[in-house]
């Protein structure tokens, strides 16, 4: 009888003794909850757990136990191997010694001389034995860490522990839960199947702190009656809720009211497509020291307080000049849907794209895409704003039909017992296998650490006329048509840019 992936999730960590828990970049309070909980829980059978967050952990969570346990790097997890070919001189004695802060290791042929170029170096084999992946969709999500690692995650069995839509089902194991809010939620039925004791009040604290601030405290859409029942359990088995309440909502520092004034003092309502939108740029981070999480806050507490609204969107400028969005929806909105114009992902409530800069030119093109959507799904007139000057890849084409929005692919999902289902195929290793000697691939977009592709808005060619309110058909450039068809796998369909006048009967 094959196991589940529940099951084999627990044998392997019984299995294996030097385990590496990593979760996504910018890490939220679901990825640092369950990262902690699982690594107090492999303390306790008395594994050896390595708990890796490449990014700084907000101030928010300061408070969690076992937060010391955290490190920025794979520190010690690799032999220096110093490899000398003795086919020609062979080797009569071998020792080292040690001398300002350097180690020299000293090789005395029997007979002749060794030569550089008989000696090799070069890193050995990671020392972990199982690799646990949690609340990463794909392991680009995991950001520099995968980057500067690719190969640990090809010679090591990797454990993917996850409930977003959008999960690659990258792991030797894959215990991916749609139903479930929250990582965390998913790591109470194992940790269980482990052992009833070791969900100590730390632990259930963790947990309770991953699946608190994955629902809003309870009042986001995605709320179940599971959660809830998940929750009630952790408290009675000593989750400080009270705690992480205080930490969490109650307290904030000033820069992130800071923050959060200018986005509201920027903050725009269209009621005839029920769309809030504000933006932040890099500068506001850098004038109220506040941080891109501590902007989530906008959008989680306040924004989506905004009364009839539908979508919320957040804009924020980085750094490096990208745009990164943020979106929130309510009454049933899909946003996942929404986010689909730029390849992002997420989960029907809340979800994540980025786009090209400048803001100015990103919140103009994404208000107006936003703006046609939802106006063509609520049957109301659509924005006739003309987007010459900046347009996006859509800019002349008529707005996609709702249920033509691009989303990312996602799997079947085989129903299983009661209401969670649990993927995967058991006793399958899904884990992508490399050929002797061949280095595995790179990050599918190095540019993104967070795992999302970048992309423009796209449209779909429609045979509807056109209405004499909106502004005339602009052609399309090369380029833009080439996206186009890029984006929607168009095949065989022509585009004619020409006026009306000029085309052929």
């Amino acid at each position: 009888m094959e196991l589940s992936p529940k099951q084999q999730v627990t044998e392997l960590v019984r299995k294996f003794n030097n385990v590496l828990i990593v979760t996504h970049a910018r890490p939220d309070g679901d990825a640092v909850g369950s990262a902690l909980a699982m690594h107090l829980v492999l303390e306790q059978l008395g594994k050896h757990p390595t708990t890796v967050i490449r990014d700084a952990v907000p101030e928010m969570y300061a408070f969690l136990p076992a937060l010391d346990k955290v490190t920025k790097d794979l520190t010690g997890s690799r032999d220096l191997v110093v490899s000398v070919n003795t086919s020609k001189t062979k080797v009569d004695k071998l020792k080292y010694n040690t001398s300002e802060d350097r180690l020299n290791v000293v090789i005395s042929p029997k007979e002749g001389q060794f030569a550089d170029k008989d000696v090799e170096v070069r890193q050995g084999a990671y020392s972990f034995d199982l690799v646990i992946v949690l609340d990463a969709p794909d392991l680009d999500r995991l950001g520099s860490l995968y980057e500067d690692n690719p190969d640990l995650f090809y010679e090591a069995p990797v454990v993917n522990i996850d409930h977003h839509p959008s999960n690659d089902y990258f792991g030797a194991v894959n215990l991916v839960d749609l139903t479930a809010t929250s990582t965390s939620e998913i790591l109470v039925g194992v940790i269980e199947a482990l052992g009833e004791s070791l969900m100590t009040e730390d632990v259930a604290t963790l947990l309770l702190t991953g699946l608190i601030t994955d629902t809003g405290s309870f009042q986001n859409a995605n709320t179940t009656p599971k959660s809830l029942t998940v929750s009630a359990q952790l408290v009675a088995q000593g989750g400080r809720q009270q705690e992480i309440i205080q930490h969490v909502y109650k307290t904030k520092p000033l820069s992130t009211l800071r923050l959060w004034g200018r986005a509201l003092t920027r903050l725009q309502y269209d009621p005839t497509t029920r769309v809030v939108w504000a933006s932040l740029t890099n500068a506001d981070f850098t004038e109220t020291g506040g941080t891109p999480t501590e902007a989530k806050g906008v959008i989680d507490s306040l924004m989506s307080s905004a009364p009839d609204a539908e979508i919320i969107l957040l804009l924020r400028e980085r750094e490096d000049g990208r745009v990164d969005g943020s979106v929130r929806t309510t009454k049933g909105v899909d946003a996942t849907k929404v986010v689909g114009f730029w390849n992002g992902g997420g989960h029907k409530g809340a979800a994540g794209f980025d786009t090209d800069g400048p803001l100015e030119n990103a919140e103009r093109n994404v208000v107006l895409q936003i703006k046609k959507w939802q106006a063509q799904r609520l049957g109301v007139p659509g924005p006739t704003e003309n987007t010459s000057s900046g347009r996006s890849a859509t800019a002349g084409l008529p707005p996609r039909p709702a249920e033509q929005v691009p989303t990312r692919p996602t799997r079947s999902v085989p129903s299983g017992s009661g209401t969670t289902r649990e993927q995967g195929r058991p006793g399958k290793s899904r884990q992508p296998k490399r050929p002797a000697g061949q280095r595995p691939p790179q990050p599918r977009n190095p540019r993104r650490p967070d795992g999302m592709v970048s992309g423009g808005v796209t449209g779909q060619v429609s045979n509807k006329p056109h209405r004499s309110d909106q502004q005339p058909q602009q052609p399309l450039s090369d380029d833009e048509l080439d996206a186009y068809f890029k984006k929607s796998g168009a095949n065989g369909q022509v585009i004619d840019q020409r006026p009306k006048n000029d085309r052929q009967s």
